[in-house]
């Protein structure tokens, strides 16, 4: 344990990121689906610094009621508040909480990293809510409309706008033309992650134009067209409208197979770059990112296997891999992006991809 740490503190010698904290996390029995994805969270630094600021402000305010976000914001400050610069923490507090909240992660069965981050990320958007509502009245410039739907006057209460859906929240836009009239009907749903279907030999540049691409509606698929008043054949298609700070795409590795009556992993090879521009599927097409975080998926099937994470730190990249932290070369990356062939001996593959908006002035 000491031995790993002290080997990351010689590896990165005087370059050790002044400030910065490398914890390898204690696994209590399967909880690497966890482990992985607080990693990833952990060094998305404008999330961190918002719930370390979460963190000091409750504390001001005296003992709030113990929930899933005060458990996080607990670990986060936990950790970047050691005075060792390395070495291992034992979320304890915070996998029992978790276990407590969804019975789903009660077992010590292999679970889902993406079903965690998603229960994770909508748990915590719902207590901050329910603390804005019980505060009353937040600052009218902090609620705004999610999309055209949300933006009536009957009312309806328009949804509190988190710091998590800062980071995390884009808007996707579904169109449909009606083939008949050509009318366009546009339809915005807000999102926290893609979920992207994947090839054989792919990229994600190629999953999200097929993401984006034209589907034709017709046969039983007819859509209703409301200035036809019928079913027409239409055109569907889905757009990003407004993309987020911090993208996340989880890859579609486990699919349903019909024959077989069970789920497989996909162990498809797909190149995820190291910048990431979104101008085929953006009106707004400046959008560039930069790939700062992997959630790995180890092993052969869906039911068993382990997660570990590759995280970018102030220009070095780590591997985590629960109470483990070492340094990696950037070139490493590309050997998760899955396996050419169908049996392979490597089964470590990207599944969710944490990319981070670039401002104007760290674009090349």
């Amino acid at each position: 344990m000491g031995a790993t740490g002290s080997k990351l503190e010689k590896a990165l010698g005087d370059q050790f990121p002044e400030g910065e904290r490398y914890f390898g996390l204690e696994n209590f029995g399967n909880t690497c689906y966890c482990n992985s994805v607080l990693q990833a969270l952990y060094f998305c630094v404008p999330f961190r610094e918002q719930l370390l600021e979460y963190y000091a402000n409750g504390k001001t305010l005296g003992e709030a009621e113990e929930n899933l976000l005060t458990c996080l914001a607990e670990l986060f400050s936990q950790i970047s508040s050691q005075k060792k610069k390395t070495g291992v923490i034992a979320p304890k507090r915070f996998v029992q909480r978790v276990r407590k909240q969804n019975e789903l992660f009660r077992g010590y069965m292999h679970q889902d990293a993406h079903e965690f981050l998603n229960f994770l990320l909508n748990e915590l958007v719902d207590i901050l809510e329910k603390e804005s509502q019980a505060a009353k009245c937040p600052p009218s410039q902090e609620r705004i409309a999610n999309g055209q739907n949300n933006a009536r006057s009957n009312g309806v209460k328009e949804p509190l706008v988190t710091w998590v859906h800062k980071n995390f929240q884009g808007i996707l836009t579904n169109e449909t033309r009606c083939l008949r009239c050509e009318t366009v009907t546009a339809r915005d749903e807000t999102f926290f992650d893609l979920s992207l279907d994947i090839e054989q030999n792919s990229s994600i540049t190629s999953c999200l134009k097929n993401f984006s691409s034209t589907e034709t509606l017709n046969a039983e698929d007819k859509f209703f067209c409301d200035k036809c008043s019928s079913l027409q054949e239409a055109q569907k298609r889905m757009k990003i409208k407004k993309p987020p700070q911090i993208l996340v795409i989880h890859l579609k590795r486990f699919k349903y197979m019909e024959q077989l009556g069970r789920y497989k992993k996909l162990s498809y090879r797909v190149v995820f770059p190291l910048e990431l521009k979104l101008s085929n599927t953006v009106e707004n097409a400046d959008s560039e990112y930069s790939l700062f975080a992997v959630v790995v998926h180890v092993g052969s099937g869906p039911n068993h296997g382990h997660y570990v994470s590759l995280v970018k730190s102030h220009n070095h990249w780590l591997f985590f891999d629960d109470e483990n932290v070492e340094m990696i070369d950037e070139s490493a990356v590309q050997t998760f992006f899955g396996s050419a062939q169908e049996y392979s001996s490597n089964t470590d593959h990207g599944y969710i991809l944490f990319y981070e908006c670039l401002s104007s002035d760290e674009k090349s």
